[in-house]
């Protein structure tokens, strides 16, 4: 007796880890808020551009970790072989292609091995040893018949990365372009961007991004405008002025600081990424968690360890009175942000502190000097009144960065999704990165940008009551009372009606037997109103247009059945031909209701 066939299992629905889905409430949300900030940058006289979300990962640069298989902080995946041509093979030829490149591999693997046996035979090696040697004359064999392979048709494959952000893609589109671009390159890109990083509460592994970049341009006079446009873009999207401030601050002043304790150079370049990356953390970790990642490392609530810089306590001692210096100046700038007088004294005072811990550095004294004409820049255009400010606690992580740097932080308390009151702090950053489009050309390409994390600040717009939906509102639903060829047209002939005039409209689409889950179904879509009609109202020549926003009040001032149908509560009836108008009547008499709840909220 055979055993009874198993039932293959069903496959479960699940969403990866660190990944969301969007509804439409979201998507419409994020599209009028993004269409603010185009706004903004259309004004400034920036253009778009786009690039794909793949790119080489050997473009994405050093800043990636060394590792064979690079997916730690991106994720990557092996390029198509393609013919030398560029062209790719069908099927059979690929197959073909393959198999020779593997017999090939297969036949100097074979003759490397008979070639070793014959060496061992009179060798007193140990036989650790062998092995290594074998393995050796194996490898320089394979690449001999990889280099032949390549005579098949088929190229090396190269490593593909998800971008993880949008300034490097940018840099690999201007150097591919150099030759055709404008200089300077004024462009903005929004676009979803990829972390391989653990997911946690608010941290994902895609988001969105929306940027502003000044390429070809060398002056600090573009990384001073780039912070008044994001001023203008908070403002746009309707944050109060003093409930955001910019923040300023230059890589060369800590590079300067760094310099000054012993680890300059390139031999250090690790190591300051480590020390930028920790006094990144300072609002997450604090200026004591921030020490524990200069010196050995911290451990996480979960156990995890994330090892340090290694400095020493000397050093560790010159980069905290940094941070704490920065600190300091951050906190009284937060205090008398509309007080032009205490703001001056405040950037003095920052500028006398940092002036003082890269004394013995040159390229720290040119971080202050640039910082200097940025704040004459930002004075002479009307906006050191508290919307952009130097301040030395202003780090960004990113390795790629060479001068000026800045944040755009949210200063209300905003109450969360649990109704707690939270700062939000930094919802977008940028700033100078000369080096990345000359990795590419080998010469030099001056760069700045800005980058908005777009969920982020959409969360933070959302709390604050100040996310627009865009007003889209959801369709009338057409009901389907009968279901004879002869109805259904009548039907889709009042909702393509209702379409032609610029109103969202829908023929009820499901079963249409239960009448009752057709307005239980226009109801959950939210729709404001229903067209219903029968064949007594068809005979008349009439439609029934049900005003739901207005029955779902009414059923809270009518407790009697028999008075809700006696008084056949926010319906109407009236001739086919006037369908149209009225249902443009209703819908501007609800939109004006909503108005007037929005401005008494």
């Amino acid at each position: 007796m055979s055993a009874k066939k198993k039932k293959p299992a069903r496959l479960k629905a699940r969403l990866p880890r660190g990944f969301v889905d969007r509804g439409p409430g979201d998507i419409r949300a994020t599209e009028a808020m993004m269409a603010k900030i185009r706004e903004v940058y259309e004004r400034y006289g920036f253009d778009p551009v786009e690039t794909p979300m793949f790119e080489y990962t050997d473009a994405l640069g050093k800043f990636l970790p060394d590792a064979d298989r690079p997916n730690e902080g991106v994720f990557s995946l092996r390029d198509e072989e393609v013919p030398s041509g560029g062209t790719a093979p069908n099927a059979e030829r690929q197959k073909a292609a393959r198999q020779a490149a593997e017999d090939a591999v297969l036949h100097a693997a074979t003759a490397a091995t008979q070639q070793e046996t014959r060496s061992v035979e009179g060798a007193t090696g140990t036989q650790e040893q062998e092995p290594k040697s074998a393995a050796g004359a194996t490898g320089a064999q394979e690449q001999e018949a990889r280099s032949a392979a390549g005579a098949t048709g088929l190229d090396k494959a190269d490593w593909m990365s998800l971008r993880y952000d949008l300034t490097a893609p940018l840099a690999r589109h201007v150097a591919e372009n150099i030759n055709t671009i404008q200089l300077p390159y004024r462009t903005y890109r929004a676009g979803y961007v990829f972390r391989n990083e653990k997911p946690g509460p608010g941290r994902f592994r895609q988001f969105m991004q929306f940027d502003a970049d000044t390429v070809g341009a060398p002056g600090v006079q573009a990384d001073a405008e780039m912070c008044m446009m994001m001023a203008d873009t908070m403002e746009a999207l309707g944050i109060a002025r003093g409930d955001y401030v910019i923040r300023v601050n230059n890589r060369k002043v800590l590079d300067g600081v760094m310099e000054a304790i012993g680890i300059g150079g390139e031999e250090h370049a690790e190591t300051r990424l480590t020390v930028l990356r920790a006094i990144d953390k300072l609002d997450k970790f604090g200026v004591e968690g921030v020490e524990e990642l200069l010196r050995e490392g911290r451990k996480d609530e979960s156990g995890d360890f994330t090892e340090g810089a290694g400095l020493s306590p000397q050093a560790t001692k010159k980069i905290l009175r940094y941070v704490r210096a920065g600190v300091s100046v951050a906190n009284v700038g937060r205090r008398y942000r509309f007080d032009r007088t205490k703001s001056n004294a405040m950037f003095e005072a920052a500028i006398d502190t940092i002036s003082e811990l890269v004394i013995d550095a040159d390229i720290g004294g040119n971080g202050v000097r640039e910082l200097r004409d940025i704040r004459s820049l930002v004075k002479a255009a009307g906006y050191d009144d508290g919307r952009v400010q130097i301040d030395p606690s202003c780090v960004r992580g990113l390795e790629y960065y060479t001068g000026p740097v800045f944040e755009a932080e949210l200063l209300a308390e905003i109450p969360n999704e649990k109704g707690e009151i939270v700062r939000f702090g930094s919802v977008g950053g940028g700033g100078r990165y000369d080096g990345l489009v000359k990795r590419f050309t080998g010469q030099d390409v001056p760069a700045t940008g800005f980058s908005i994390g777009v969920s982020r600040l959409m969360t933070a717009l959302k709390n604050l009551g100040k996310l627009d939906d865009g007003g889209v509102v959801p369709p009338v639903v057409v009901c389907v009372m009968d279901r004879d060829t002869e109805s259904l047209g009548r039907y889709q002939r009042f909702t393509q009606e209702l379409r032609n005039a610029g109103i969202r409209a829908e023929m009820y689409q499901g079963n249409p037997k239960n009448f009752g889950n057709q307005l239980k179904y226009a109801d959950r879509r939210g729709a404001p109103l229903a067209i219903i009609q029968g064949g007594d109202e068809r005979a008349r020549g009439e439609v029934q247009i049900k005003d739901l926003i207005e029955g779902k009040r009414l059923s809270g001032e009518i407790a009697d059945n028999a008075a809700w149908r006696e008084a056949r509560a926010a319906q109407v009836a009236v001739p086919e031909d006037a369908l149209v108008d009225k249902v443009r009547e209703i819908l501007a008499g609800q939109a004006a209701d909503r108005a007037a709840a929005y401005e008494v909220a």
